[in-house]
């Protein structure tokens, strides 16, 4: 059944919603994490490489998959808090035949493309075709990480994270006990890490089916359901194209840093990729949050209670700015031990410390962003985070790594500044553009 968030204590709600998204993605993270962490302990940084750089494509693809899911989760949050049962049914059948055309055809062009996406991330040649046979397996699960995020996104927009939180676990414990088999046991290297992750989104799918089958979600799905309604694959992308859009092209930016960092040679490469994995651990807590703001605002909009989705915002920035100024602090001091969980190499610690140090600051002004692009994504104004985040990009964050490289090529310092400037820009945005639609409101 599902769970109304138009009713009830704000923050409880938030927190509620907010807390098993949270540990879902801390999982998700924490399972790529571990690919990483058993890869260290078994093999050495041409391996550690292959691993970074590829799991850094296939994130990309999953927040854009993320992305379009979010089209759903919004449409159905929407139509469960204005109470209407048949536009949340039918917005369920369409998202699952839109998403199953997609997930064919985007696998069908990156088993083609393999080769090509490898170069152009401009991989060391020493870890070139551990890289390949990584992407090459992970582009095989395609289906399977279109499939968990499309049935959370039907949990969600119903106002239910907990069931998706279980599926994650699930890939998690699965994924971890097969990283230590084929990395550690069989020696099969990136191989063994990308089918790993595979077959863990393989289980967690077959449970996440299993489940929905049994679940009472307070409407029901029927056969005509399913089919490519216009209007809702219209609703789905309004929401949802931009925010893939935007996310995916974030993720360009990322990776164009990583090619940037790949063409200073193997040890900056190594410490910029575990650093993006430590990054994206904290950016849990602003992910989380926005996941939560997007839902209450959705359906708080659909029931007409637009006071309700901004009190769930200003709860939401609160405790997101308060994580990102800890973690800020606690990586001018300790940066190491978080650093050093992932390779024995001193260089590429004494690098990854350097370049931690700097970005870290970005958690502070990513949790403004985030919080704000949940509630413009839940109010159907997905276009502002698109903006936002393309200004931070093109403006500030890859112009700003570039010449950080070429100015100071010594150091990861200066370059891990250009995130958190980028992310004050987002901010900026953000807080002119809510404050120019309060104005308008209430004129």
């Amino acid at each position: 059944m599902e769970n109304n968030l138009t009713e009830g204590n704000i923050g409880k709600n938030l927190i509620r919603f907010a807390l098993p998204y949270l540990l879902s993605c801390f999982m998700q993270t924490f399972y790529g994490m571990a690919d990483l962490f058993v890869v260290g302990l078994y093999n050495g940084s041409k391996t550690t490489t292959a691993v970074s750089v590829g799991s850094q494509v296939i994130h990309m693809l999953t927040v854009i998959i993320v992305g379009l899911a979010m089209g759903t989760t919004v449409g159905i949050g929407r139509s469960v808090g204005a109470k209407d049962k048949k536009m949340t049914s039918s917005m369920v059948g369409t998202s699952v035949v839109l998403f199953t055309g997609f997930a064919v055809i985007l696998t069908l062009a990156l088993m083609l493309l393999t080769g090509p996406i490898t170069r152009i991330m401009m991989t060391p040649k020493e870890a070139l075709g551990e890289t390949e046979t990584y992407l090459r397996i992970c582009f095989a699960g395609i289906p399977f990480i279109t499939a968990y995020n499309i049935i959370s996104s039907i949990f969600r927009g119903a106002g239910d994270s907990k069931h998706p939180m279980y599926f994650v676990g699930i890939a998690c414990v699965v994924n971890i006990a097969l990283d230590v088999l084929f990395i550690g046991g069989f020696n099969m290297g990136a191989a063994g890490a990308a089918l790993g992750t595979v077959l863990g989104q393989a289980v967690s799918v077959a449970a996440a089916l299993f489940m929905i089958k049994k679940y009472d979600f307070g409407f029901r799905v029927t056969r005509e359901d399913f089919g490519f309604h216009k209007e809702r694959v219209l609703q789905i992308l309004k929401v949802g194209g931009p925010i893939a859009l935007q996310d995916g092209l974030i993720q360009v930016a990322f990776i164009v840093i990583t090619v940037i960092a790949n063409s200073r040679g193997l040890v900056v490469s190594a410490s910029v990729g575990i650093v993006e994995k430590i990054i994206s651990f904290m950016f849990l807590v602003p992910s989380a949050f926005l996941s939560a703001i997007s839902a209450i605002t959705a359906q708080n909009m659909g029931a007409g209670k637009p006071k309700r989705a901004r009190m769930a915002l200003k709860y939401g920035l609160c405790i997101t700015l308060g994580w990102g100024l800890f973690c800020f602090l606690y990586n001018q001091f300790l940066p190491y031990t978080l650093v050093g969980l992932f390779t024995r190499d001193e260089m590429v610690l004494a690098a990854g410390c350097d370049y931690l140090r700097s970005y870290s600051m970005d958690c502070f002004f990513a949790g403004i962003h985030f919080c704000f692009s949940g509630y413009f994504c839940g109010d159907q104004k997905s276009g502002v985070s698109f903006i936002h985040n393309i200004a931070s990009i093109i403006l500030v964050r890859i112009p700003g790594a570039y010449l950080a490289s070429v100015y100071f090529p010594d150091s990861l310092y200066p370059m891990g500044l250009a995130a958190p400037a980028g992310s004050f820009l987002s901010a900026l945005i953000c807080i002119g553009v809510y404050g120019y639609y309060r104005k308008k409101d209430s004129i």
